[in-house]
């Protein structure tokens, strides 16, 4: 049985601000954590790309620096998280599960999310769970009572991390936000931390 997940603040700030910024381009990134018992706690989060969401050879380089980073960190590289351009598609598509079992090789239990766009922006997490089932070697949505929702094997940190997510973007806390393909056209962004936008108490 896939063990479950938390997301914690940080993390889910990190990836909501990350596709309020672009709102009609694809989005995605990594979810850095550790395994404690059957639960994977996600502390944080490195977003990857914007611009080029295939398999690239930017995708390839940021994917390498952000598994250095959680080494250095001495986190694990747990996931993929990602939002498509048509807000309907909540799908992982040939990318995120090219990449998901990249990540398998070296955490077995990799999981993705999908940013569900139409509940994003609304008091619901927005993020749609994928697992990989062995059984008939496919990715498929997580199973279970509906994710993020009491009784759910994932959790967020706070319940309120929705709410309080979508006044820091009213804010215009999203603003400050960068990915890799923000620092490669800019050097100066903090892309790998997000120090400057992540609010206090994440």
């Amino acid at each position: 049985m896939a063990p479950g997940a938390t997301i914690s603040s940080t993390a889910y700030y990190k990836l909501y601000f990350h596709a309020a910024k672009h709102p009609h381009q694809p989005v995605n990134g990594v979810l850095l954590g550790q395994q404690v018992g059957n639960v994977v706690k996600v502390e944080d989060v490195i977003p990857l790309l914007h611009h080029w969401t295939s398999l690239s050879p930017m995708m390839e380089i940021g994917l390498d620096l952000a598994g250095q980073h959680a080494d250095e960190s001495g986190l694990k590289v747990v996931g993929y998280y990602q939002a498509r351009t048509n807000v309907s598609d909540v799908g992982l598509g040939p990318v995120g599960e090219e990449i998901l079992q990249r990540l398998q090789e070296k955490f077995k239990d990799a999981f993705g999310l999908v940013i569900d766009g139409e509940d994003f922006g609304t008091d619901k997490a927005a993020l749609i769970p994928w697992i990989y089932i062995a059984e008939s070697s496919q990715w498929k949505v997580a199973p279970g009572s509906e994710a993020f929702t009491p009784g759910s094997a994932y959790q967020l940190a706070s319940i309120d991390l929705p709410t309080s997510a979508k006044d820091y973007v009213k804010q215009g806390l999203h603003q400050a936000f960068g990915d890799f393909d923000d620092h490669l056209e800019d050097v100066s962004i903090d892309w790998l931390r997000n120090r400057t936008c992540i609010p206090f108490e994440a």
